[in-house]
């Protein structure tokens, strides 16, 4: 890899690892700081890597992960009141229960689905970004797609 693909890798790539970011996360300015901490990454290994994309999802993935285990550590638990979600989704748009929706789902179910049908990655590109088989990730998007499906409910629930 040299410098003009370099340059082309962040023209082609900066704006989908964002939004990948930002969906796992929902925090913009740290999804900024993933994206330029994988940029600069690269740049330190440019002579070495051969596949681009695939080295920057990997890179924002990782630093993802850790930084949701961060938080999870971080976090105090606290008791919640389970609340059924079909009486708040009434007077939310479609877009809004997804995300709600995707934020319930754990944290490597949210990942893949984020990767498939936001970014629209193989199932064998995923298994390469999350270090998962073709196979685990097959599961991981169906459970994630069942479980959105229950929580979005019917679409009489939706009007």
């Amino acid at each position: 890899m040299n410098i003009q693909d370099y340059n082309q890798a962040v023209d082609q790539f900066s704006d989908g690892l964002y939004r990948f970011a930002l969906k796992s996360i929902n925090d913009s300015d740290q999804s900024r700081d993933f994206v330029q901490d994988a940029f600069e990454k690269l740049w330190v290994k440019l002579e070495t890597v051969e596949n681009a994309k695939s080295y920057l999802f990997t890179t924002v993935y990782h630093a993802i992960v850790d930084h949701s285990r961060k938080e999870q550590r971080n976090r105090t638990y606290e008791s919640q009141v389970e609340q059924n979600p079909s009486h708040e989704l009434q007077s939310l748009d479609l877009h809004e229960i997804l995300s709600r929706g995707l934020s319930e789902l754990s944290e490597i179910q949210r990942n893949v689905v984020l990767l498939r049908d936001y970014e629209g990655y193989s199932y064998q590109e995923i298994g390469e970004i999350t270090d998962l088989s073709e196979q685990q990730v097959k599961v991981y998007i169906f459970r994630a797609r069942k479980f959105l499906k229950e929580y979005i409910g019917t679409i009489e629930a939706l009007i």
